[in-house]
């Protein structure tokens, strides 16, 4: 890669960081702590990248931009025009509908996980290894212990039916998987 493709990719980054951060600067995270929402962008955007070994801008820059339709008022289109049709396409597959319950939305990660690109199942799978790390780690306040194992259930059903996509990736989510599982029950 020379310096000028190499800049240019840092450069979509950023963007992606400033645009996510401005969409969701006044949200904190459901837990306890309340970490701001950008932090969460960064820590999927940091296993990603160095956990999973991937470098595709579209990837990251989707990893950035992951939660910003479904938690913010951004659209789709302004996606699209922001940062390229690919991206907008990866960030729809990984968005709940949020005009429907919430058990169905949960229903529908796990059946439409197979069907997925590679690309969005990378995103989503990272996603999954950070938000069963945080349940956790920094869970929401009032959760029991039943819904937390519920929870990582359901997570590692989502992970289970994207495939065999990312070994270092899975193997980490199986790691955060065990020990939340095992935390909890005992």
């Amino acid at each position: 890669m020379n310096s000028i493709e190499h800049g240019n990719i840092i450069s979509s980054y950023s963007k992606a960081a400033h645009f996510a951060s401005i969409k969701h600067k006044h949200q904190k995270r459901k837990g306890a702590d309340k970490v701001p929402y950008i932090n969460h962008l960064i820590e999927v955007t940091d296993i990603l990248i160095n956990t999973g070994g991937i470098t595709e801008s579209d990837v990251i820059v989707t990893a950035l931009l992951h939660d910003t339709v479904e938690d913010t008022d951004t659209t789709f289109e302004e996606i699209e025009s922001i940062f390229g049709a690919k991206v907008a396409h990866y960030v729809s597959e990984v968005t709940d509908d949020k005009k429907l319950p919430q058990a169905k939305r949960k229903e529908l990660q796990i059946t439409h996980a197979n069907s997925m690109s590679f690309e969005a199942k990378l995103v989503k799978l990272a996603d999954k290894i950070c938000n069963v790390r945080e349940i956790l780690d920094n869970p929401p306040e009032g959760w029991s212990n039943e819904r937390k194992v519920h929870y990582f259930y359901w997570s590692k059903a989502v992970v289970d039916n994207l495939g065999d996509i990312n070994k270092p990736m899975q193997k980490k989510f199986e790691e955060i998987f065990s020990l939340a599982i095992n935390t909890v029950l005992i």
